[in-house]
């Protein structure tokens, strides 16, 4: 169990050293000034260790050797190690020296890390942000402020530094509107995840390896506990090292501060088996685009699991989205305001053939993609292919407030493409929503957390996969909908078949008068002509229009009739003197409402159309003029409303006490102000 007391105090001691840079940074500026420090600092701590170990090593092998000879030999030994830094500094002994030396010490330090450090250092873009640091003069203070500070992975696992992480990236950026969409995932969470893709890897008898993704890895978090879990099964030191050697982790993340941290710690932990990369999981790595793209193109992966940003913008790369329409995208595409889907369809691509195996994707979402989009629209087109193709396996509604900066409900989707036989084009739906408890400190937004308990009946119901008060079965037809535009004429209080008078707010021709007619049937307009032979009067014209004639040639009888200047002009001229006139015109019309019905989709229905007819007659009170069916299902799924249960309203005696007791509450309280 974390331990918050200790992460908030730590926090905390970096967060005052932060607002001291007030005034000289920008609140948003603060991850790229401090958090590389912090990096930086943590593999410190772990070199220190190392070097360490090594000394008491060469100690016992040479009880007299000397400390020149000691220092000498531990450099030497360092460079084996995955990282090392060459030169003799710590960032204590930098502060130790004279304080006009401190930049040209640190950047020496910096400059001696081996490669795969200094590539960090370089996501991180820290040899230009020291120049900024160097030039307000707090270089020496932002070193002071972790200088000491232990770091070191056996103090702070990588769960834990996550947590720090993300609550000094909260922090820092509180000041900056924009929102990102990133949340932190909580252990928990992702233990969830990693249970319900039910990983089959055996310690003592696997063989084979296993490959796991994260298109947005993040900090790590997701691989990091999937990998914990799968060690977890290892009984002894030859089970673990077999797991050491075929669990293969490969993640990519676009954010090069996030990448720089997962990429460290993988690092730390002496990861053997890691592909992390920096970029954009979402667009392809092409040379005519600038960005770099997805670096795991045309991989195939075992398991997949992510927490992707919610509701992230891919406005951004919108040409490179595109040029995946018709391969990873050919489902269907989101809109540009939230690229949930296509973080699932990137990692949906890269599933294992069933006859090789399969794969079963793990993957977070809020509300959004279970049923934004309406019928035909990229959201509901990927929704079916996911469907029809058999993909879905399970979605699991979670607790509120699980999050540490936001409080949302979220949902778990598990996939597979290699579904045992009583699971063929069936999905399961698990309410979770009361399968938490309350923390003993909140955590930010996060209030509520999973136990061990909550979890293991979250698997055992994913386990049963059977019907239930908490779960319901659903074939992958059910979620499937008619949406139907339908035509009805409106009637009054009174029963009576509506007729209303509104402004032809189009160009008054005969064109925009067919389109009119084909909806409501014949019609009359009333169209006022400024008079230009007669000062201050009105021409004023009712036409009824029946469709037969061209309502030009209708305006232009109806002038020669009651205009006396007009009524030996041609037809022809008449329409053409018409057009050049100042008019208006408003039309009388039956009140035919135009709205759309969403009918559920019934697969044992026989005969579609008396299946919508009789649909729409029990639903509509009204005469039905006409309906059309789109021409493609739409899908959707709707959580909330498979598991509503009616609560009958408190009586209204009981409402009335209540309130009363409010009231007096609300006296008590005014009364103890008004004593102050």
């Amino acid at each position: 169990m974390l331990n918050k007391d200790k992460l908030e105090n730590l926090t905390n001691e970096i967060w005052k050293g932060a607002i001291k840079l007030r005034g000289k940074f920008k609140a948003k500026d603060y991850p790229s000034v401090i958090l590389p420090m912090i990096m930086i600092r943590r593999i410190e701590c772990v070199l220190i260790e190392k070097r360490n170990e090594i000394a008491e090593t060469l100690k016992k092998q040479d009880p007299k050797i000397t400390e020149a000879n000691l220092k000498k030999k531990i450099k030497i030994q360092e460079t084996n190690l995955p990282f090392y830094n060459k030169s003799d500094w710590t960032l204590k002994g930098i502060l130790a020296e004279s304080a006009s030396q401190v930049e040209a010490n640190f950047r020496d330090y910096l400059n001696k890390f081996s490669e795969n450090i200094d590539e960090i250092v370089d996501k991180f873009e820290y040899r230009q942000t020291v120049t900024k640091i160097v030039k307000e003069k707090r270089l020496s203070s932002i070193i002071q402020l972790v200088a000491e500070e232990d770091f070191s992975p056996k103090r702070l696992s990588n769960i834990e530094m996550g947590y720090v992480y993300e609550e000094l990236i909260q922090r820092f950026s509180q000041d900056d509107a924009k929102d990102t969409g990133e949340h932190f995932t909580p252990r928990e969470i992702i233990r969830i995840m990693v249970d319900l893709m039910e990983i089959d890897f055996d310690p003592a008898k696997s063989k084979k390896a296993i490959s796991i993704y994260d298109p947005a890895c993040g900090t790590g978090g997701m691989l990091s506990v999937a990998k914990e879990h799968l060690l977890s099964k290892a009984k002894t030191e030859k089970e673990l090292k077999n797991a050491e050697e075929l669990i293969q982790l490969n993640g990519q993340e676009l954010l090069a501060q996030n990448y720089a941290v997962c990429k460290a710690d993988m690092i730390l932990k002496g990861e053997a088996h890691i592909n992390i990369t920096h970029g954009n999981s979402l667009i392809p790595d092409i040379e005519s685009i600038e960005d770099d793209g997805d670096q795991h193109a045309n991989e195939k992966y075992d398991y997949m699991l992510s927490n992707p940003p919610f509701g992230v913008d891919w406005s951004e790369y919108k040409v490179g989205v595109e040029k995946l329409t018709t391969s990873r995208y050919r489902w269907g595409m989101s809109p540009s305001n939230d690229g949930s889907l296509l973080f699932l369809l990137t990692m949906i691509e890269k599933m294992k053939p069933a006859n090789k195996g399969g794969s079963k994707i793990a993957i977070l979402f809020n509300g959004s993609p279970l049923s934004n989009g309406d019928a035909m629209s990229g959201e509901s087109e990927i929704r079916r292919h996911i469907l029809q193709n058999d993909l879905l396996d399970a979605i699991v509604m979670m607790p509120d407030q699980m999050f540490y900066n936001t409080g949302i409900y979220t949902y778990i989707w598990i996939l597979s493409n290699n579904k045992p036989e009583h699971k063929k084009n069936k999905v399961l739906i698990i309410n979770a929503r009361e399968q938490c408890e309350k923390e003993p400190k909140a955590f930010g937004n996060k209030r509520n957390r999973i136990t061990d308990d909550n979890r293991k009946w979250i698997d055992k119901q994913y386990k049963n996969y059977k019907a239930n008060e908490y779960c319901k079965l659903f074939d992958t037809a059910d979620f499937a909908f008619h949406k139907v535009e339908v035509v009805f004429w409106q009637e009054d209080e009174n029963g009576k078949q509506m007729w209303i008078t509104e402004p032809f707010d189009v160009q008054l021709n005969q064109g925009n008068a067919k389109k009119r007619f084909d909806l409501y049937g014949d019609m009359t307009f009333y169209i006022d002509i400024e008079s230009p032979f007669e000062k201050n009067k009105t021409i004023n014209l009712e036409i009824l229009y029946n469709g037969k004639t061209v309502l030009e040639t209708l305006i232009a009888e109806a002038l020669k009739k009651i205009v006396k200047q007009l009524k030996d002009t041609g037809i022809n001229e008449l329409k053409n003197w018409f057009k050049s006139q100042n008019s208006s015109a408003s039309f009388h019309h039956r009140h035919y409402v135009v709205d759309n019905e969403y009918i559920p989709f019934d697969k044992k229905q026989t005969n579609k159309e008396k299946y919508i007819t009789d649909f729409l007659k029990k639903e509509i009170e009204y005469e039905i003029i006409s309906w059309k069916e789109n021409s493609q299902l739409g899908y959707e799924f709707l959580p909330n409303k498979y598991f509503y249960q009616y609560q009958k309203p408190a009586p209204s005696e009981v409402l009335i006490k209540d309130f009363w007791k409010l009231e007096e509450s609300a006296e008590v309280l005014l009364n103890e102000i008004r004593e102050l």
